[in-house]
């Protein structure tokens, strides 16, 4: 038999290759036999749309719902973008798509970064970013910087570096004068900032960075020296290429007296791009994503800067060199100049909210079209998102998806509607979703990369590549794990200021501690496990015990004689559960909050169920739940099948629920649509 299939068969693959070759050698052209491809069937592509229920609810009220604010300027600025070149549209299986050339040099992709900057701010896209008035410029500003991180993550980030940080620092840290001189310059793109914080021995520690300035009241200038290597500016984006100006932290050295960290304004380049005097910059290199972004080093060697360079709205130098400030605290004035960066924390939770987005929608269009496999005997192929497996994988993550829209709508509204009494708030919660959100997105993107199967490695596809464009998120604008640790040392003070005062807990969420402890029924029921009453109660208690445990930890070991802050070390796992808690439970009352708002029955519904499965799929993967004993290992089982039957009662809505993200199709990868028509011959040959 074996010869018998050799001389058949393996024979003709040998005649084929002979033939091959010596054309080859021949100098031939070869020629494709088309008619062996049309000689079997090919599997057909049917667009989910034709397939798919009917959407129950209506998908336009659902996009307001998770968008929130400004969609027709948001879709204005889709549709700006889709008319440039400069956004890389190319035809795929015959529909338009837009994505970043990630195939590119960083050089060529840093390059194109500023040249699509140059393009939106022509057409108006920068209008009062940093000199409009009131929440609604602001608003405007967060929406677009959405859109625009829709398209690419570096684009973004380039104009986070340059708006948020470096016109941040400039609005918040400086008066007046500083606003009339740098404000307008910089919406113009006249000034090109970035932000130099960051240095290659401290990062998370601000308080520890080495930079030092001086005073020289003779000249009336600041001298902004890097006094060894670790103190050198790292990771700085903007620095290596394109920005002019920077605002460096630095300790501030008055009569020889350490007054804590201050920023000041210095010029690193000149109007030509040549690096100034006594300035040093390097490049830090390429990246595993990001490579639009041109992330530098810089150092100081005895840089001079006006007396009016120091940000002073927390503090000043007077000519004589008298250090001024009305925050004698040191702590207090440190947290002062902290407290305005928290922007940076929201649009971090918002574009990792809108990135998981794109993995989902990308993923579960693909699991509609896909097909794997027979359950019967010689039946037909299965679509792979009618697997329940499947369902379990992409299902649970758009529940979660749908919670993080609403909280990040919320940290949104909250931040430009601040108040100074609000700074504490703000932080804790920008802290806690900043962590929470950027951790969802990059464990989505791995999921969503998996069940697109070899197609999620494409970069065309976007799910795979997002994955090194976002993971910087995890660390930066502050380390999702100390930021943890900062969310429950807040709560910890909360705690103990209500117990010593003997008053309620107010703010934060918290006041649910002023009520009876919540008790969890013995036997959880289907009917139970989805009411809002009981899903607030769970979180509520683990969120509850929790801060009671490690408030009780902290004392113990304080008793012993140790310190606060190594008290708060040693108990690092109870303060990384309590800042998930906290973070869940906020993250339900701003999902409870906007559903609220619905007033459609099939809306109402449909949010029911998806807030159901973000609620219990948390119960599911937290083991807090079984090691403190919030739930029974029966009940725990309990609620594992009942993720299974919502994975299975929310798989009619999928295309609908991925449809309301309100993304255009040209920003999502080729896979979501005729992936079959994407990878035929002839469009390889076009």
């Amino acid at each position: 038999m074996e010869n018998s299939h050799f001389s058949s068969s393996s024979m003709e693959r040998v005649n084929f290759r002979t033939k091959v070759i010596s054309k080859h050698l021949n100098q031939e052209n070869p020629t494709f036999n088309y008619s062996l491809l049309q000689s079997f069937p090919c599997l057909s592509y049917n667009p989910p749309e034709f397939s798919e229920p009917f959407s129950v609810f209506d998908i336009k009220e659902m996009r307001k719902l998770l968008d929130g604010y400004n969609l027709q300027e948001r879709d204005w600025l889709f549709g700006l973008m889709l008319q440039s070149n400069l956004f890389n549209t190319k035809v795929r299986g015959g529909k338009v798509f837009v994505c970043p050339d990630y195939d590119q040099s960083k050089e060529q992709q840093r390059e194109i970064t500023m040249r699509r900057i140059g393009y939106l701010m022509q057409n108006g896209v920068f209008e009062r970013w940093l000199t409009g008035k009131g929440p609604e410029d602001e608003l405007r500003k967060f929406d677009f910087v959405d859109v625009v991180g829709i398209f690419d993550h570096s684009l973004k980030i380039k104009l986070g570096v340059h708006f948020f940080l470096w016109g941040g620092a400039i609005k918040f840290f400086g008066t007046q004068r500083h606003h009339d001189k740098w404000l307008r310059d910089t919406e113009n793109y006249v000034v090109k900032g970035c932000f130099a914080m960051t240095e290659l021995g401290h990062g998370s520690n601000v308080r520890g960075i080495e930079t030092v300035t001086t005073y020289d009241s003779s000249t009336r200038e600041f001298v902004i020296n890097t006094p060894c290597e670790s103190a050198q500016k790292y990771w700085i984006g903007g620095a290596a290429n394109h920005a002019t100006h920077t605002v460096v932290f630095s300790q501030l050295h008055i009569d020889g007296k350490n007054q804590g960290v201050h920023a000041f304004i210095a010029q690193i380049r000149d109007e030509n791009g040549n690096i100034c005097p006594n300035i040093r910059i390097a490049d830090c290199g390429h990246k595993i994503g990001l490579n639009g972004v041109d992330n530098g080093r810089i150092w100081f060697d005895n840089v001079r800067v006006p007396r009016e360079n120091l940000l002073n709205s927390v503090a000043d130098v007077s000519p004589n060199g008298k250090y001024l400030t009305a925050i004698k605290d040191p702590d207090q004035r440190f947290a002062a100049f902290m407290a305005p960066l928290t922007s940076g924390r929201v649009t971090i939770a918002v574009s990792a909210t809108y990135s998981a987005k794109i993995g989902l929608a990308t993923a579960l269009r693909y699991s509609l079209t896909r097909r794997a496999f027979s359950v019967t005997p010689n039946g037909p192929e299965v679509l792979i998102l009618d697997y329940p497996s499947h369902q379990r994988r992409l299902l649970p993550l758009l529940a979660k998806t749908y919670a993080m829209s609403f909280a990040s709508n919320y940290l949104k509204k909250i931040y430009v509607k601040r108040t100074p009494e609000m700074n504490k708030v703000i932080h804790v919660i920008s802290s806690a979703f900043k962590a929470t959100a950027s951790w969802h997105n990059m464990r989505t993107l791995q999921e969503c990369r998996e069940a697109c199967g070899g197609q999620g490695l494409k970069t065309e596809n976007r799910v795979g590549q997002l994955k090194g464009e976002f993971d910087v998120q995890s660390t930066f604008e502050g380390d999702n794990n100390v930021l943890m640790q900062q969310v429950s040392k807040a709560l910890l003070g909360e705690y103990v200021t209500a117990k010593r005062s003997k008053k309620p807990f107010k703010g934060l969420g918290l006041e649910h501690m002023n009520n009876s402890r919540p008790v969890v029924p013995s036997q959880l029921k289907s009917s139970a496990m989805r009411q809002s009453q009981f899903q607030n109660d769970i979180f509520c208690l683990r969120e509850r015990d929790l801060l009671e445990r490690f408030a009780a930890e902290v004392s113990l070991c304080q008793s012993q004689g140790k310190s606060k802050e190594y008290a708060f070390t040693l108990n690092y796992q109870l303060a990384e559960d309590l800042g998930r808690a906290f973070s869940d439970r906020a993250v339900l009352h701003t999902f409870l909050e906007a559903e609220a708002t619905v007033t459609s029955g099939p809306l109402k519904d449909i949010l029911g169920l998806v807030r159901s499965m973000y609620v219990l799929v948390t119960l599911e993967e937290d083991v807090a739940f079984l090691r403190y004993g919030y739930l029974s290992t029966d009940n725990a089982a309990v609620v594992r099948k009942e993720v299974a039957n919502l994975c299975s009662e929310l798989r009619p809505h999928a295309l609908s629920l991925v449809s309301s993200f309100g993304i255009p199709d040209a920003f999502l990868g080729p896979i979501a649509f005729n992936w079959v028509e994407v990878n035929v011959w002839s469009s390889e040959q076009n």
